[in-house]
């Protein structure tokens, strides 16, 4: 049997050892693996081609940020235009692709991507391609797996920033912003504040006041801190509900860049507390490097499950993780269900109980 992988959106740390779990599980098989270059775009003729994956090729890529496959997000397939507004392919590209699947002899394909990616692999499932998919997203904000690899090693990014900015803060006596990635969801700023004891974090599902924000700050120094540390997810609503962007809509993306809110409220911090604020945006150093030792082996389980799943003719599925088990779950119940920060929450609970600031009180 021959079967496909391609990674498709933005990339992370984990995605080589997806791989690793595809190549492992296959090859015990005795399958034969295809890999697709840069995503769907592998899929068309002109487009930047496939290679042969076999364990001599993937040797020691488990620890590998990144992915040897390469990726994209932009390109001639469909892309997330929002929460809930999805464009499909056009049809003379799925025609291209099929065509593509069935010259190779690809019996089925795994496509790794976020609901925006897997949007389109249920296209292709529609239109009788059959085909698994594997959540991939280091906002961790799909409702049907409690836990996307990349996820942790984007939160010890942030830690690590956090744990070396508070050394500097401490000398100066500063306030340091650190603005980290999250459109919609804010699990990376609510985990990377927590382990990074950050003293205020502000996120996408929590409404903040900057007044609030400021009045927290002075409230630190006058108990005693010398430094403080906020953490803000880059979707993060200003106080008119308003979005930061760096850019307007991208003609290919049709997706609004985010960015600036750290800048946001470290200038208005500074202005309405005195103290000297410094603004850190850490963006695409959360995607690289090395996956922790839970994200290779979370990429690995997934994997295996994917090709499982094939074994298993149950094609139209997604991999899910959930309390501990990686099972699975519809594609089409995955897509566009997104896992969002709740307030009243234990884990924000917690953080409020030692004393983390949302700025919304």
């Amino acid at each position: 049997m021959r079967i496909g992988i391609l990674n498709s959106g933005g990339d992370c740390p984990g995605l080589n050892a997806v791989i690793h779990g595809v190549v492992g599980a296959a090859t015990e098989l005795g399958w034969e693996v295809i890999g697709f270059r840069d995503g769907f775009e592998g899929l068309l003729p002109n487009g930047p081609g496939h290679i042969k994956l076999d364990v001599d090729r993937t040797v020691g890529i488990l620890k590998l940020g990144g992915t040897i496959l390469g990726t994209t997000n932009k390109g001639n397939f469909a892309a997330k235009i929002g929460v809930d507004n999805v464009a499909l392919v056009p049809v003379e590209i799925m025609d291209q692709a099929k065509a593509t699947i069935k010259y190779l002899g690809i019996e089925a394909l795994i496509i790794v991507g976020g609901d925006g990616s897997l949007t389109t692999a249920l296209q292709l499932c529609n239109e009788g391609v059959p085909a698994v998919g594997v959540p991939k997203t280091i906002d961790n904000d799909l409702q049907a797996t409690a836990m996307t690899f990349g996820f942790d090693s984007a939160v010890a990014t942030v830690v690590d920033a956090l744990d070396r900015l508070h050394t500097t803060a401490d000398s100066h006596q500063r306030v340091m912003v650190v603005e980290v990635m999250g459109r919609h969801a804010g699990w990376i700023a609510l985990w990377g504040g927590i382990g990074g004891g950050a003293d205020i974090v502000l996120l996408p599902e929590i409404k903040f006041n900057i007044d609030n924000v400021a009045r927290q700050v002075n409230h630190l120094y006058a108990t005693g801190h010398r430094s403080v540390l906020i953490v803000v997810a880059e979707g993060a609503e200003l106080e008119d509900g308003s979005l930061m962007t760096r850019e307007q809509m991208d003609a290919e993306r049709r997706q609004v860049k985010l960015g600036g809110i750290g800048e946001y409220v470290g200038r208005k911090v500074e202005q309405l507390t005195g103290k000297e604020t410094r603004d850190v945006r850490l963006g695409h150093l959360q995607r690289g490097g090395s996956p922790t030792p839970l994200d290779r082996i979370l990429g690995t389980r997934f994997g295996v499950k994917a090709v499982n799943l094939i074994r298993e003719k149950k094609f139209g599925r997604m991999v899910s993780y959930q309390s501990y088990h990686v099972g699975d779950v519809s594609i089409e119940e995955a897509v566009n269900q997104l896992r969002l920060v709740q307030p009243d929450s234990e884990v924000v609970q917690a953080a409020r109980s030692v004393g983390i600031s949302f700025g919304d009180r």
